[in-house]
């Protein structure tokens, strides 16, 4: 079924990361299971959209998510056009398919003051100092969580203000970094250094190793539940903080697309429809209530 000359496609061709190739060939394995299964067909390249059809079906009735299913469907579909680009079938089984509506979801970014208060609960150990850190890059640079675990030494550029991020699917991009993010980064690297590890890796473990994805999403939640009562604290938020609290002060909008490493603008604009300080503001100047009340005072 030229599954592994897709996944060699994808991997040396299309960059794309471990993970992706991993989620690919479960997502399709999955599908393979079902049409032998349910339908008696050993072959996916031989299908036709009712099938897929059901398979769609059989995924909602499991409570899988509107958008886990259309990242599943995705994946079929990348692997049908390269059937079709090798000319294996004439066209894809999904020509014609829509995917599936998602309600967005509202992520509520950190207030400044939420994000300023966090960075004085930090321990003075290397642990503390490193996780400070952490914190502090997530949000003076917007990165995303695998790319700050990525983020080597050799992409540190103190001198000239700036650090290369490698993306998604290897993208690189320079990202610059503030004053005082560059001086916490010079102190991190003496202590750092002072363990003498020879990993390239920027972020390290206490013991040397390459810090892991659990490992930074456990600091974002522990540190912002000290001084943050919102719901959703993670890495993600902080990135989404980054963004909102730069537009709020009158940021360009491509200037936020470009640093984030965002291939369409469209990615950028949901940050537009998250303005709760203004909006909260606006409302209680405006709302004939409060104006009511305010005119009632000055008597």
């Amino acid at each position: 079924m030229y599954l592994s000359n897709f996944f060699d496609y994808l991997l040396k061709e299309k960059s794309y990361s471990k993970n992706t190739l991993l989620a690919y060939k479960k997502d399709l394995d999955t599908f393979s299971a079902f049409c032998s299964n349910r339908h008696k067909i050993k072959d996916i390249t031989k299908i036709n959209y009712k099938i897929i059809r059901n398979w769609i079906v059989d995924l909602s009735d499991l409570k899988l998510s509107t958008l886990t299913i259309n990242r599943k469907i995705s994946a079929l579909s990348r692997y049908y056009d390269f059937l079709i680009k090798i000319e294996k079938i004439n066209e894809s089984p999904l020509k014609n398919h829509k995917r599936l509506k998602v309600q967005p979801k509202i992520i509520i970014p950190f207030s400044e003051h939420e994000v300023l208060t966090v960075m004085d609960v930090f321990e003075n150990t290397f642990d503390g100092k490193r996780d400070a850190l952490i914190i502090e890059m997530l949000y003076s640079t917007g990165i995303r969580r695998d790319e700050l675990i990525k983020l080597s030494l050799n992409n540190i550029f103190l001198d000239e203000d700036l650090i290369k991020v490698v993306g998604k699917r290897n993208k690189e991009r320079l990202v610059p970094i503030l004053p005082t993010l560059k001086e916490n980064m010079a102190k991190y690297l003496e202590i750092r250094n002072e363990k003498k590890i020879s990993s390239k890796n920027f972020f390290i473990t206490s013991r040397g190793k390459q810090i892991g994805p659990s490992l930074v999403y456990r600091v974002v939640k522990k540190y912002f539940s000290k001084v943050s009562s919102k719901v959703k604290k993670s890495p993600h938020v902080l990135r989404h903080s980054f963004a909102t609290h730069l537009l709020n002060n009158g940021a360009d909008i491509n200037t936020i697309k470009e640093i984030l490493g965002h291939s369409s603008l469209a990615s950028t604009q949901i940050y537009t429809k998250i303005k709760l300080p203004k909006i909260i503001s606006d409302y209680k100047k405006n709302h004939p209530r409060e104006i009511k009340k305010s005119n009632i005072k000055k008597f």
